[in-house]
């Protein structure tokens, strides 16, 4: 089996929750809806206090580049439109909405019946993903109809699912495998049609057996679905890592899948595509897994986006063990401590992973001995001691120098320190320093 050549780990992977069926988690009476759910610019509102609104309406519009339109994932009436904290406590745009009822958008398909034939053209099918809000749900939260616009002087060859999931603890692509594999397959189709590339593959880690048989099994009626399994290791689930597993092939530094010739959907995006071409159906609701190995059960749920962290865990395990140290969005190498649980839920968002003190406590750190773990380690073939050495000092031109942009943040640093440095922390301020420097000199 294949997986890509340079570093990675091997962390625990923890998928205690892989049997857990996909759950509704009920409507709250009040939702929030943050402005920018994606990578770039906030949604700019659409409506204002006493506007009455219904399931999947448009409530904020891309109005720049890089940014993507909202819908309401509920029906009922503007309470007001004000900025409030998202889960790391930080100020962001969002329409409030009173819940009455649960009225949707006529244009909407809620029937269960699935629809495989796409009468659309590329262009319509990237204009559409645009309209319905459509972005990755692999992390990034790119908007997808950017993505799927090839630039012109591009060619795209290989379209790729993410189906890694590789980040511990995280079973929700797992479980949209199991229980949605024909959408899934559809979806390929209809981003194999819009990138015009004859084959898709489809990256699962070995890990998953059960799902790597069911797309087999569902893949077998259509044309140009490859399912590729993979030799298990971390962070495989990352672009550049999967391009390499799959094609072989090595994004350079500065530049983008789409100049190696691919382009890469996370598997839970392909099924949120389907929904929008098919069904006609914006992005209000995402699949994610509540987990933790204190918790007395596991779940997998399908929530409304809007809803709070809090009613999550109200719902599924009833309220947090007493011994809880962190609530983490994500998992435990990419994901971060959630300060606020009244915060609203966004599309991006992964997991509910709930950490017992033990598990959440750093060890103490110590000295750095030039070991070379942290470099043996790194999938971007960087040096991370050095940009540690390098952000401490406030040395930010030579950090950029050296190619610190090109982190993508994965953990595997901090992971294999032995001296239990906070190597991903540092080169993540050393990074955002690099940002602002450049964004200085404009």
């Amino acid at each position: 089996m294949k997986t890509f050549k340079m570093g990675g780990v091997h962390p625990e992977e923890n998928k205690i929750s892989n049997d857990a069926a996909i759950q509704v988690i009920p409507v709250g009476a009040q939702m929030v809806v943050l402005m920018n759910q994606h990578l770039g610019a906030p949604a700019t509102p659409v409506v204002q206090k006493g506007d009455k609104v219904k399931v999947g309406q448009l409530i904020g519009e891309a109005q720049a580049f890089m940014c993507a339109n909202v819908h309401s994932p509920v029906s009922g009436t503007v309470a007001k439109v004000e900025p409030v904290k998202d889960a790391f406590g930080l100020l962001k745009p969002a329409v409030h909405i009173t819940v009455e009822g649960d009225e949707w958008m006529e244009t909407i398909d809620r029937t269960p019946d699935i629809k495989r034939e796409c009468t659309l053209e590329p262009a319509a099918v990237v204009a559409k993903l645009k309209e319905m809000g459509i972005v990755g749900l692999g992390g990034a939260t790119f908007p997808a109809h950017i993505k799927y616009s090839v630039p012109e002087g591009k060619k795209a060859e290989y379209l790729i699912i993410n189906a890694a999931e590789c980040e511990p603890y995280l079973t929700s692509d797992y479980r949209v495998m199991m229980e949605h594999a024909e959408e899934i397959c559809i979806g390929i189709s209809i981003l194999r049609k819009a990138l015009g590339v004859p084959n898709a593959y489809v990256g699962i880690e070995s890990n998953k057996p059960q799902a790597i048989a069911r797309m087999q099994e569902v893949a077998r009626q259509f044309e140009g679905i490859v399912i590729e399994p993979l030799k298990v290791k971390y962070p495989q689930g990352a672009e550049k890592q999967l391009i390499n597993a799959v094609t072989g092939r090595k994004v350079p530094s500065g530049k983008l899948p789409i100049d190696v010739g691919c382009v890469v959907s996370n598997v839970g995006t392909t099924f949120a595509v389907y929904e929008a071409i098919q069904k006609n159906k914006p992005l209000i609701e995402n699949i994610l897994t509540v987990t933790g190995k204190k918790l007395p059960t596991q779940h997998n749920c399908l929530v409304r986006i809007g809803t709070t962290f809090a009613d999550i865990v109200k719902h599924t395990i009833g309220e947090l063990p007493a011994t809880t140290g962190k609530v983490i969005s994500g998992g435990t190498m990419m994901g971060k401590a959630i300060v606020n649980l009244d915060a609203p839920t966004v599309k991006g968002n992964a997991s509910v992973l709930v950490m017992d003190e033990g598990e959440a406590r750093r060890a103490p750190e110590t000295a750095c001995i030039r070991c070379g773990k942290c470099m043996n380690a790194c999938p971007m073939g960087l040096e991370p001691y050095l940009f540690s050495s390098l952000v401490k000092a406030g040395r930010t031109e030579e950090a950029q120098q050296s190619n610190i942009l090109d982190c993508i943040e994965c953990g595997c640093c901090f992971f294999s320190c032995p001296a239990n440095k906070p190597l991903t922390d540092e080169i993540r301020l050393g990074k955002n320093r690099v940002r602002a420097m450049m964004a200085a000199k404009k």
